[in-house]
C-alpha cells in the first residue's frame, strides 16, 4: 500500500548521484557546477529583481486611482479595469514568456521582455485617455509577467536539489516583498508626487532591470534541453520558431498540481483578505486617512514575507535530506512540503481570524499594534507555504518548470480574481470576523489538500503523467 514514504517512481529508487550528467567528449560533469557560488548569488538577485518588477507593477497602481480618475476624468470603477488586465496580462504573458524559455532560453525572455514592460510605462505616464492607459497598462504587465515562472526555474537550473529550498526562499521572499510595499511606494508617489512620475520612475526600473539581466545573466538552461538545441541544422535555428503559448496548459490534466495550487491559493486568500480591504478596515477602524500611512502598514506583511521565505526555504531542504537519508539515498518529492505544516495549519488561519476580531473589538493603539502584528505573522505563515510548495513544482518538473509555475500561476490568479473582489462585499454583509473566519476555513481546508498530497502524492502522479522529472533529471 502507499504511503507518505514512498519515493517518486520505481525505476528511479536510486540515490542521487549528485546531479552528474554525460556531456558528450567531455565526460561526466555536473550541471549544478557551472557557475561559481558568488555567480549563483549574483544571479538570484537579478531574478529575484525580475520577480519583484510585476508583483510591483500590479501593487503600486491601487493607491493612485483616485488621482488617475481625477486626471483621466474617469470613475474610479472605470480605471480598476486597468487592474483587471493587469492581472490578464500577467496570466496569459507567463505562459507566453515561459514557453519560448523552455525554447530558446531564459536569459533571451528577460532581453525581449522587459523593453515592452519600458514602453508600457511610458505609455501610461502619456496616457490621455482611459483607452490609452489601458492599453500601455496590459503591455506594461506583459512585459514583465515572466518575471516569477522563469526567475523560479532559472532557481532549479543553478542549484541542486538539497540547497534549492534556500535559494527559492531568497527569491520569492524578495519577489513577495513586492506584494507589501508597492502599495507604499504607489500612495506616496499620489500623495506627494505623481502617478505620471512613478510611471516613468517603473520605466527607467525597466531599463536598469534590462541592462542587469544584460552584464549580469548569463543562460542558465542546462546544456541540450532547450527545444532549439534539438534542432538539427543549422538554417533551422535561425528561423524564428513559434511556441504554442497554451501549451503548458496541458500541465493542468496532472491532478497532484491542480490539488498543491488549490492550497497554496488557500493559503494566499488569507494574505488577500487582510490586505486588500486594508484602507476600509484598518484605515477606518483606527482613523489613518493618510495614504502613505495606510500604505506603511502593509509593510509588517512584507517584512513576515522575507522571513517566512528564508525560514521555510531552508527548512524544506533540511528535510529533503532527512527523509533521503531515512530511506537510504532514495529521493520522493513531496518531502518538501512537510515544511508547510506551521504555516497552514497554525499561523495562517491563527493570524487571519485574530486579526478579524481584533480589528472588530479592539480600538486604539492595542487594536493597531495586535492588528500589524497579525499582518507580520501572516507574512510568515503564507511565505512558509508557496516557498516549499514552488520548490516543489520545480523539483517535480524539471526542465519545464517555467511552464508549470506559468500554467499554475494562471490558474491561481484565475481563483483569486473573484475571491478577492468578493472580499469587501463579503465585509459589508457578513462582518469582518466573519469573512476572517471564512478565510482561515479555506486555509484549514489547504492544509488537509497537502496532507493529502504528502500521503497520496505517489498515486496522483501515477494517474496522470505530464512529464514528471526523475531522480536522473537532478
Amino acid at each position: 500500500m502507499a504511503t507518505e514514504e514512498t519515493s517518486l517512481l520505481a525505476d528511479s529508487q536510486q540515490p542521487l548521484a549528485n546531479g552528474n550528467v554525460h556531456n558528450g567528449d567531455s565526460g561526466e560533469r555536473d550541471v549544478y557546477s557551472r557557475f561559481s557560488r558568488a555567480e549563483k548569488r549574483i544571479i538570484v538577485i537579478v531574478v529575484s529583481l525580475g520577480g519583484l518588477v510585476p508583483l510591483f507593477v500590479g501593487g503600486s497602481f491601487v493607491p493612485s486611482i483616485p488621482q488617475v480618475a481625477k486626471d483621466l476624468q474617469a470613475s474610479g470603477a472605470v480605471i480598476s479595469l486597468a487592474i483587471s488586465l493587469a492581472v490578464f496580462a500577467n496570466a496569459f504573458g507567463g505562459l507566453v514568456w515561459s514557453g519560448y524559455a523552455s525554447f530558446y532560453g531564459r536569459r533571451p525572455m528577460y532581453l525581449w521582455g522587459m523593453p515592452l514592460m519600458v514602453l508600457g510605462s511610458i505609455g501610461s505616464a502619456w496616457s490621455t485617455n482611459v483607452a490609452v492607459l489601458l492599453f500601455a497598462r496590459f503591455v506594461q504587465s506583459f512585459g514583465c509577467s515572466g518575471g516569477i515562472s522563469i526567475g523560479a526555474a532559472i532557481i532549479g537550473d543553478i542549484y541542486r536539489l538539497e540547497e534549492r529550498g534556500a535559494a527559492m526562499g531568497s527569491f520569492f521572499g524578495a519577489s513577495l516583498f513586492g506584494l507589501a510595499f508597492a502599495p507604499l511606494a504607489g500612495g506616496t508617489a499620489a500623495e506627494y508626487w505623481s502617478w505620471r512620475g512613478f510611471q516613468v520612475a517603473l520605466g527607467v526600473w525597466g531599463l536598469i532591470q534590462m541592462v542587469l539581466v544584460y552584464l549580469f545573466l548569463p543562460e542558465t538552461a542546462h546544456p541540450g534541453t532547450r527545444g532549439i538545441d534539438k534542432l538539427k541544422d543549422e538554417a533551422s535555428r535561425k528561423r524564428l520558431v513559434l511556441v504554442n503559448p497554451f501549451r503548458s496548459l496541458d500541465i493542468l490534466r496532472s491532478p497532484i498540481l491542480i490539488l498543491i495550487t488549490i492550497a497554496n491559493t488557500f493559503a494566499l486568500i488569507t494574505d488577500y483578505v487582510l490586505l486588500v480591504p486594508l484602507a476600509y478596515t484598518v484605515g477606518i477602524r483606527y482613523n489613518i486617512k493618510s495614504e502613505t500611512l495606510i500604505g506603511a502598514c502593509f509593510l509588517p506583511n512584507g517584512f513576515g514575507n522575507i522571513l517566512g521565505a528564508h525560514i521555510s526555504g531552508r527548512l524544506s531542504d533540511v528535510l529533503v535530506k532527512k527523509w533521503r537519508a531515512k530511506r537510504n539515498g532514495v529521493w520522493c518529492p513531496e518531502d518538501r512540503l512537510r515544511g508547510v505544516n506551521i504555516g497552514a495549519l497554525y499561523l495562517t488561519p491563527l493570524s487571519v481570524s485574530i486579526a478579524g476580531l481584533v480589528m472588530a473589538y479592539v480600538d486604539g493603539p492595542l487594536g493597531l499594534t495586535t492588528t500589524l502584528i497579525c499582518l507580520f505573522t501572516n507574512g510568515v505563515g503564507v511565505d512558509m507555504v508557496l516557498t516549499p510548495n514552488g520548490s516543489y513544482i520545480v523539483d517535480l518538473m524539471g526542465t519545464r518548470s517555467a511552464e508549470a509555475m506559468a500554467a499554475l500561476t494562471a490558474l491561481r490568479s484565475l481563483l483569486l480574481a473573484p475571491l478577492s473582489a468578493s472580499m469587501i462585499p463579503s465585509i459589508e454583509s457578513l462582518g469582518i470576523v466573519a469573512t476572517n473566519a471564512l478565510a482561515a476555513l479555506l486555509a484549514l481546508i489547504g492544509y488537509f489538500l497537502f496532507w493529502v498530497t504528502i500521503r497520496y502524492g505517489d498515486r496522483m502522479r501515477a494517474y496522470v503523467d505530464v512529464g514528471y522529472a526523475t531522480i536522473e533529471s537532478h
